[in-house]
């Protein structure tokens, strides 16, 4: 709204109240501590689904460059499994981060404590560690030979157009995960499908620079 003297008035929306940036009593409830678990097993999830696809993709295309599921199917292991972590989790751990950068973004957004951010990205990257090792404990011979479905820079490009790309998609993902201002019961249903789209929107914009992107 603008007064008569040309400035703007007060806001017509009100934020909630940041997040402190310390807060120990976090330490001594049990739901920090279930959340920091539906952190660790949701990204343990999404790592042995994701990259068991993009071995079993690298596999079954080497003799045949239309086996397996494509790029298109990769993308939807992405964005599938986004889909029903974020709906399992959103309720629990506050929006499903699956992601130090989620969590990093809204750190940075004060949507979270720091106590409850660093503890997140532990858990997150002990899922991943752990989701990337039931991988190559059941399909050690695949994934030695593909390289662990890990990234490698299509032919063509530098590595700081790589680098670029996954700067983008990774801005795009943050950016998505901060919620509009919705009943909780519709929130997690609205947040999956988001992350989802964007999730699988993001794959296939990026497929081009990168040959195994993630």
């Amino acid at each position: 709204m603008v007064t008569d003297h040309g400035s703007y008035g007060a806001k017509d929306y009100h934020d909630p109240p940041a997040a402190p940036l310390f807060d120990a009593a976090e330490l001594g409830k049990w739901s920090f501590y279930r959340a920091l678990i539906a952190e660790f097993v949701a990204t343990l999830l999404f790592l042995y689904i994701t990259v068991l696809t993009v071995i079993g993709y690298k596999s079954q295309s080497e003799g045949d460059a239309c086996g397996g599921v494509g790029i298109l199917g990769i993308a939807w292991a992405f964005g599938g499994m986004i889909f029903i972590l974020v709906y399992c989790t959103a309720g629990i751990s506050g929006l499903g981060h699956i992601n130090p950068a989620v969590t990093f973004g809204l750190l940075v957004a004060r949507k979270v404590s720091l106590v409850r951010a660093v503890m997140y990205m532990v858990a997150q990257c002990l899922g991943a560690i752990c989701g990337v090792g039931l991988v190559k404990t059941f399909q050690s011979s695949y994934y030695n030979k593909y390289g662990g479905g890990a990234n490698g820079l299509a032919d063509g490009y530098t590595s700081s157009v790589g680098l670029g790309a996954e700067i983008i998609g990774t801005f795009v993902l943050v950016y998505t995960a901060f919620p509009p201002p919705t009943p909780r019961g519709m929130l997690e249903i609205l947040m999956s499908l988001a992350i989802h789209w964007c999730s699988h929107s993001s794959l296939l914009s990026s497929v081009h620079f990168e040959s195994r992107s993630s």
